[in-house]
């Protein structure tokens, strides 16, 4: 059994291929034993989790997950542990299995009740969830379900959900609202029901670790069950941290790459000025390691003459700036300026970060989106960096439907422009033509905050420049922008300037 740490690389495996790994181990272990392991897997992390608990509270449900809690509540019996039992389920409608760890519970002498009045339990008590984990969830609501789930949120003690929490789904981390119903301001109510740990049993889930995934699963352990599923097909990867680079002392700044930031729509022109955000972008290129940073703002500079705290940026117009070598960042503030640019970018830059304001003109110009397909015909390293309502757009769907299935709508984006796609959000998305889509696992709500995604877009361009592997860049600057808000000073505010120089 392992916590699941950012640190390296973890195979995911969606339902479907849980369910496939599952059935050929029945086929060759003897009948039981795969719940047997599940059952002690999680009687061993809850005595760990809670050693000197008064109650260990589980409240089971009528399939195979409910028999793991049971099989778990019989070995906690037999050790001496306080544990209690509320069964969701009709006995005589029970798998095979999990009839077998209802018998074994009851022979142990598990106490089977109600759920514990609420606030009865303490910080230093258990309850587990496994109501359902990757079962399906009934075609209409249930209010035994829903009561479990209710008694969940408001007993007073830390949640371990089996196999994944109840109501979340496995493979796209969103949750069912037959089980858990959208709350006021579109906040889901998985702020008043979520685990503060998960033990997730034969394989990882992409579910656990984005969209709502990462706000109700908590500390996530794994447990294969003596499976091997990490040398299954995945059907995504959780990414680990990228290799440090290592930069030679017979190197000079051109060994680094160029980066050109194309952006930030001036006040005259639009009635707003956005320059900020191109200052961004090119300040956190700048930071991560670019050679030279070439900053061209689409106002033509009238608005900005030099950064004396960052005399390094190189300030050109857009016109004058040579796009076939280095990497270049364009969109981070561009408004309807970026449209008299982008045809030469497109046509043009070597290496290219297309961010804001270039994506909405690509999705709204279909001679624009051509020129984006030939760069993928011709090979051009291209990353496209969408929030949820851009790839919307460039989909031609809303921002919801994207976000309630992230790894299919970034796998589609990825596949009809021809690019790497980073789907921002949380767990933000690495997806490529014909590669496995790449789930990351630092950042947290810190970043929500303006201008994070302009230094996004800089970092990736930094990448670029120094590497033609544009999945490699891309994953590489998420996880490191991610990983930098992860260890903000805790109390310091995090704006999106400070990011920029903090690497």
């Amino acid at each position: 059994m392992d916590r699941i740490t950012p640190d390296r690389p973890h195979a995911l495996h969606d339902a479907a291929a849980t369910r496939h790994i599952e059935q050929r181990l029945q086929q060759s272990l003897p009948p039981y034993t795969l719940m047997q392991r599940a059952g002690h897997a999680s009687a061993r992390l809850a005595q760990a989790l809670a050693p000197h608990a008064r109650t260990l509270w589980i409240a089971c449900g009528p399939g195979n997950n409910g028999g793991d809690g049971l099989e778990a509540a019989a070995l906690l019996r037999q050790a001496g542990r306080p544990v209690r039992v509320t069964h969701q389920a009709d006995p005589a409608r029970l798998p095979e299995d999990a009839r077998i760890a209802l018998q074994r519970a009851r022979e142990a002498g598990v106490c089977f009740g109600p759920p514990p009045a609420p606030g009865s339990l303490t910080a230093q008590d258990l309850a587990i969830d496994a109501l359902l984990g990757i079962g399906a969830a009934p075609d209409r609501a249930d209010t035994g379900l829903q009561h479990s789930l209710a008694a969940l949120a408001g007993c007073g003690a830390p949640i371990l959900a089996l196999d994944i929490p109840t109501g979340l789904q496995a493979d796209t981390g969103t949750v069912n609202p037959k089980l858990i119903a959208p709350s006021q301001g579109g906040i889901l109510a998985s702020a008043r029901f979520h685990a503060q740990y998960t033990l997730s049993l034969l394989t990882l889930k992409p579910g656990l670790f984005t969209a709502q995934g990462r706000d109700m699963v908590g500390a996530v352990w794994y447990d294969d069950l003596g499976s091997r599923a990490q040398q299954d097909p995945p059907t995504a990867w959780l990414a680990g941290a990228a290799t440090p680079e290592r930069r030679l002392h017979a190197s000079h700044k051109g060994s680094y790459g160029d980066v050109a930031v194309i952006g930030g729509e001036g006040l005259a022109r639009a009635g707003r000025g956005m320059t900020g955000a191109a200052l961004l972008a090119a300040t956190a290129a700048l930071h991560a390691g670019a050679g030279r940073v070439l900053l061209a703002l689409l106002d033509g500079n009238t608005s900005f003459h030099i950064d004396t705290a960052q005399p390094e940026l190189m300030l050109r117009s857009a016109g004058a700036l040579d796009l076939r070598h280095g990497a270049v960042v364009c969109g981070c503030g561009g408004g309807d300026a970026v449209r008299t640019v982008l045809p030469r970018v497109l046509d043009e830059a070597a290496r290219l970060v297309l961010d804001a304001d270039a994506l909405n003109a690509i999705a709204a110009d279909a001679s624009l989106r051509r020129q984006l397909a030939r760069r993928a015909g011709a090979g051009q390293p291209t990353v496209l960096t969408p929030h949820p309502l851009e790839a919307a757009r460039l989909l031609g769907q809303t921002a919801a439907e994207v976000q309630a299935d992230r790894l299919a709508a970034a796998r589609r984006l990825a596949e009809d422009c021809g690019c790497t796609i980073v789907l921002k959000g949380s767990g933000s998305i690495v997806a490529a033509p014909q590669r496995l889509p790449s789930i990351n696992p630092t950042g947290n709500a810190l970043l929500a905050t303006a201008g994070t995604g302009d230094v996004l877009a800089g970092m990736v361009g930094a990448g670029l420049a120094r590497d033609d592997d544009a999945f490699a860049a891309a994953m590489a600057a998420v996880y490191r922008h991610g990983a930098l808000a992860d260890h903000w000073p805790p109390g310091a505010p995090l704006t999106a300037s400070a990011l920029a120089r903090r690497q």
